[in-house]
């Protein structure tokens, strides 16, 4: 009887030990059983919404890496400011972020399907990568799943933590090494600024003031000067955007590159990765197309990972904006 007794005991910590195991990592097919149409509820509702919006991949992008780089890919960068909080979405570098609504959109639908099931950490991820993915109809990287969401967000660390476009190589690499990624995976991410736009006051410094002399940034091709200028007349515009990719700034390829081999990367971190051998030589690997999209798969999925909550910690949000 005894042996009876401590074989169920046994059985039933085993079972605990492997949902603790289970729950304790992302992992592919999270919500397999608790909530089977999640992925494609994402998946349905960032599609139709990308058909009619190019512009939201470039954003969806950016509010991911956003997110993942301030407490980890927690959602906190969803969360409202509030009376006695200034939130992440409060900072500068997250002014000019888009797409709120379409991740509040695919939050109803899952909450109407499974409530309390899904967090904004995941439904953020996973609308990033099917963002990027529509042009090719098929996900162009692999979303493991299990974050939870995160309870505080604070705009004085998104300030901080986020990289800057005045970034140098050694800051940038330090930015990405406080998060335990690499000059390969900085030098990759940074070809999502093949999709988007950027503000005039993010690079005008480039164009007019350099040194201070009233010059403009030898680094940066002369032609391109030239045509930036028509665009970006002064250093006080902050309302006048410019194709990251020129000519290409829907498209999701590794025209990036071949842009930034030009002498044409847009900001300071971009052309700052020209700076470093190390890093110019993974440019060069990158303009093959090929190659370029399956490091970006690599490289996404090790940022989706930054500091992420899972198992008991954090919480389900009810409404991605606010805590519970």
């Amino acid at each position: 009887m005894e042996g009876a007794i401590l074989k169920f005991l046994l059985f039933i910590i085993l079972v605990f030990v492997a949902i603790g195991h289970t729950n304790g990592q992302l992992r592919k097919g999270f919500y397999k059983s608790s909530c089977p149409q999640a992925e494609q509820i994402v998946q349905n509702i960032t599609w139709k919404r990308v058909a009619s919006n190019s512009t939201l991949p470039a954003k969806l992008l950016r509010m991911h890496f956003h997110d993942c780089f301030v407490r980890g890919c927690d959602g906190s960068v969803l969360i409202d400011s509030t009376a006695n909080n200034s939130a992440e979405k409060a900072a500068i570098p997250n002014l000019s972020l888009g797409g709120f609504d379409v991740i509040d959109e695919i939050k109803t639908a899952l909450e109407n399907t499974c409530q309390g099931v899904v967090s904004c950490a995941d439904i953020l991820t996973l609308a990033a990568r099917d963002s990027v993915s529509f042009q090719f109809k098929k996900p162009m990287w692999e979303v493991v799943t299990g974050r939870r969401d995160g309870r505080i967000s604070k705009s004085s660390e998104a300030l901080s933590e986020i990289p800057s476009p005045f970034f140098n190589f050694t800051s940038l690499k330090q930015s990405f090494a406080n998060k335990s990624l690499t000059v390969h995976d900085l030098v990759v991410l940074s070809g999502g600024h093949t999709i988007g736009v950027g503000h005039c006051n993010l690079f005008s410094n480039r164009l007019y003031n350099f040194t201070g002399k009233g010059d403009s940034d030898p680094s940066l091709n002369s032609t391109y000067v030239t045509f930036l200028k028509t665009k970006c007349q002064s250093l006080l515009d902050n309302t006048t955007t410019v194709e990251m990719d020129p000519g290409s700034s829907l498209t999701f390829d590794n025209n990036y590159f071949s842009v930034l081999k030009q002498q044409k990367g847009l900001f300071q971190s971009d052309a700052a990765l020209l700076t470093n051998k190390g890093a110019k030589n993974i440019v060069d690997e990158m303009l093959i197309a090929g190659k370029f999209f399956t490091e970006f798969s690599q490289s996404m999925k090790r940022m989706g990972a930054i500091g992420v909550l899972i198992g008991s910690n954090g919480e389900i949000r009810k409404k991605c904006n606010v805590v519970n």
